[in-house]
């Protein structure tokens, strides 16, 4: 029975389907399916039952799974162990916010490329809601409040938020002063999102609302300059415009509540090594260069 077929089957339970797990392992879907139908043979019973939107478990791939997920976690953890001192190899992909990961991530990722000459770093950058287990990443960095999830994440670093308007879009339509009147505001949103805000140690949450919405704080930024409304945004995507004069910020009495920086992976009996040593890296990064 071969190591990779259990790797692979691993992976396609997990991520529900051969073209994820393909994505992840970076091969191709014949070559999943090749694995998958060579280890269902050698144990002479399937394992997944094919479906129009993916695969399924069977019964006797449910109780395997446990078993395969136990012995490549295993497996892993030794080849950690036997490597060189220092050294990583393998595969690593990561997803990364699109404000700030080409401008704040990248160098990082960067500098751990020429650390591991023999890791292959897949990086993707996008705003959305990357579902990790589904679409194979092995781990996301991701900037502000987290939602209740089975992820393991690894808080790195502080955020810092702003409230912040363009002055023509106070002279038009003035400034909130309250979380009550921001209700009364056009908001720059990514989507349905709350927003928070302090007021004497409690944290008051306001659901605002707005004809303006991108899943990209780099356009919500450019939406506020042009008047457009009140916008929600990390301290650093708006800091030289602040200092500029071209937005201001509003609301100073009800401050955000700190955010942060987070690596998030899927729960696993054993942290992979990469995923580690990427967030040492970051951490060390953030605390020497930079705070959002």
């Amino acid at each position: 029975m071969n190591i990779e077929d259990l790797e692979t089957f691993v992976g396609v339970a997990d991520a529900g389907g051969v073209s994820s797990a393909a994505r992840r392992f970076g091969v191709s879907k014949s070559i999943v399916s090749r694995r998958l139908f060579r280890l269902e043979a050698a144990l002479g019973v399937q394992l997944l039952a094919r479906t129009t939107r993916g695969a399924a478990l069977t019964e006797a791939g449910i109780t395997f799974r446990e078993h395969a997920a136990r012995i490549s976690a295993e497996i892993e953890l030794a080849r950690d162990r036997i490597m060189p001192t220092g050294d990583l190899c393998g595969r690593l992909r990561i997803a990364l916010p699109l404000s700030l990961g080409p401008t704040h991530f990248a160098p990082v990722l960067a500098n751990m490329a020429q650390r591991y000459p023999q890791l292959q770093l897949h990086a993707s950058y996008s705003d959305r809601f990357v579902d990790l287990i589904a679409e194979g990443f092995d781990c996301a960095v991701r900037v502000g409040y987290l939602p209740n999830s089975n992820l393991l994440a690894r808080r790195i670093s502080p955020v810092y938020l702003k409230l912040v308007a363009s002055p023509s879009y106070i002279e038009a339509h003035g400034a909130p002063e309250s979380p009550e009147a921001l209700m009364e505001h056009q908001a720059l949103m990514q989507g349905t999102e709350s927003w928070k805000f302090m007021d004497c140690g409690k944290i008051i949450t306001v659901q605002p609302q707005g004809r303006f919405k991108s899943d990209n704080g780099i356009a919500l930024t450019a939406a506020a300059l042009a008047g457009l409304g009140v916008a929600y945004l990390p301290e650093s995507l708006v800091c030289e415009y602040l200092k500029s004069g071209a937005l201001v910020p509003v609301m100073a009495n009800y401050p955000p509540p700190p955010a942060a920086v987070y690596v998030v992976r899927p729960p696993s009996q054993h942290p992979v090594r990469k995923v580690q040593v990427l967030t040492g890296i970051l951490i060390e990064y953030l605390e020497q260069n930079w705070c959002l």
